[in-house]
């Protein structure tokens, strides 16, 4: 038999002899069972707080695979990217195509998720039919068909933008074809026409650039304030939140919050955050910053009802088509696995992302080694340094996340603690078991991109020199997102 299967059985071995000792001690094993964590997605810990986190999908994503399991696993609201808009709807005069967003809806009912209809009434992508009507036929061709549309959906829709993007950056209205031939009562008209045809859904205006504090903001204001003293029934503002990386204003909470207090829902309702390609560790943490505040600033106004991702992944997302040279704009990478961006906003939500497996009991397994963090020997000394080894489900391998975001190994009064040793929070500080005794740099963070980061240090849980060899050593170093410090739990 070679010498490394030998060394192998003899570890198991003296592993399985401890593990015995313990059960006698303490009259029972480690779970091995992964239970799943409540709030462990988006839609969930949205849901737990009385809010909803959406996406926006089109007809042909619906034959993306990874895209709609995704979609239908962590959101509970979609937004039809294109196929409630005029151009889908009625691209002739009077002739209606409904098709593509029934697709969409039908969609939505069979994965519990409710729709945002999206849009009325909007400049772009609107038939040229529409743009050359003569001025004195365009409210009559509008009002027939918001009512049209509005009523085709009656009940189906939980919401629809009724105007889209109606100001410019100074805080004029667009001259569109609408504002030529009603002025600025066409918005009036429209929220009007919508509510008799749909009078069960929230009416929105929603408009980009519009997220601080700013001239843009500040004529949608004025306007939401005349409207709602003439009996419009406006009933939200929708906050499209199309960023670029590090450009989150500091007063959009401030900016949703007077908003509010005329008494209107606000939504977050295209969210993406562009970075300049290609996308670097640093970029995807400041976006994962960016995506926790803007959710936080929602959750912290009473009325902000959701936020909704404008797509769902990095390989169907608009921006690299729109925006040359940037993309990596949503929480999903181009093969549907969650980036730092998505662990940031479940945990502002308050919600748990236990790790790749589901579980918060099992083998912490080092994805680069295929091996699974384990106490050598099965040692129940303080300060063992812990390592990688072959995976064999001894309870020198099983590991419990605690709500407390503790590591656990063995259980009852032979329980011991992943820790950082003597608190140490440099690069090299050795990662060893210890007594659990709370502190900080016994605290553990799963983050979406597959990293394991020390609380006190902010420092990741890494297999020494990147090696796969049984016995490597496990560290605390500085987070480069490669494979030796990427884990999954259960």
């Amino acid at each position: 038999m070679p010498l490394g299967r030998t060394l192998i059985r003899l570890h198991h071995a003296w592993a399985l002899a401890v593990a015995l000792a313990l059960v006698l001690a303490t009259g029972a094993l480690a779970a091995t069972t992964p239970a799943v964590a409540a709030g462990s997605t988006l839609k969930a810990a949205a849901e737990s707080d009385g809010r909803y986190f959406g996406t926006a999908l089109t007809d042909a994503d619906l034959g993306v695979t990874g895209e709609t399991t995704v979609a239908g696993t962590q959101f509970d609201m979609l937004t039809p990217g294109n196929e409630m808009k005029w151009d889908t709807t009625e691209p002739s005069n009077g002739s209606y195509n409904f098709g593509p967003g029934d697709q969409l809806v039908r969609f939505a009912q069979a994965h519990g998720m409710r729709v945002r209809g999206h849009n009325l009434v909007w400049q772009s992508q609107l038939p040229a039919w529409v743009r050359n009507l003569p001025l004195n036929q365009v409210r009559s061709a509008m009002e027939s068909h918001i009512t049209t549309e509005a009523t085709h959906y009656k009940g189906q829709v939980y919401a629809w933008d009724v105007v889209n993007e109606p100001f410019n950056a100074d805080g004029s209205l667009v001259g569109d074809v609408f504002y030529q031939a009603m002025g600025s009562g066409y918005l009036a008209d429209a929220l009007r026409t919508a509510h008799a045809a749909d009078p069960g859904a929230k009416l929105y205006i929603n408009d980009y650039g519009i997220e601080g504090e700013n001239a843009k903001s500040d004529a949608l204001y004025r306007l939401a304030q005349s409207l709602l003293s003439q009996g419009v029934p406006l009933g939200g503002i929708g906050f499209e939140s199309h960023f670029v990386l590090g450009q989150i204003p500091a007063d959009m909470r401030a900016n949703m919050e007077r908003f509010a207090n005329l008494g209107l829902d606000v939504a977050v309702t295209e969210l993406d955050d562009r970075v300049q390609l290609p996308a670097s560790g640093s970029a995807l943490q400041q976006q994962s910053t960016d995506f926790g505040a803007v959710v936080r600033d929602c959750l912290a106004v009473t009325r902000c009802v959701g936020v909704s991702q404008w797509g769902v992944d990095d390989a169907h997302s608009w921006i690299p088509g729109a925006f040359p040279g940037y993309g990596a704009a949503t929480m999903y990478d181009g093969n549907d696995q969650p980036k730092p961006a998505y662990g940031a906003a479940l945990s502002a939500l308050g919600g748990s992302n236990p790790g790749g497996g589901g579980g918060t009991t099992g083998e912490l397994r080092a994805v680069g080694a295929g091996k699974c963090l384990d106490v050598p020997g099965g040692s129940t000394a303080a300060g063992t340094q812990v390592q990688i080894y072959g995976c064999w489900g001894g309870t020198n391998q099983l590991w419990t996340r605690t709500p407390s975001g503790q590591l656990t190994v063995y259980g009852g009064s032979g329980q011991l603690c992943l820790d950082a040793q003597g608190q140490g929070a440099v690069p090299g500080t050795k990662v060893v078991t210890w007594p659990c005794n709370g502190q900080a740099n016994q605290q553990w963070r799963f983050n979406a991109d597959g990293t394991v980061t020390g609380v006190q240090s902010g420092l990741c849980l890494d297999v020494t020199g990147a090696s796969t060899a049984d016995g490597a050593l496990a560290q605390l170093w500085t987070c480069t997102g490669h494979t030796n410090q990427q884990w999954t739990l259960g």
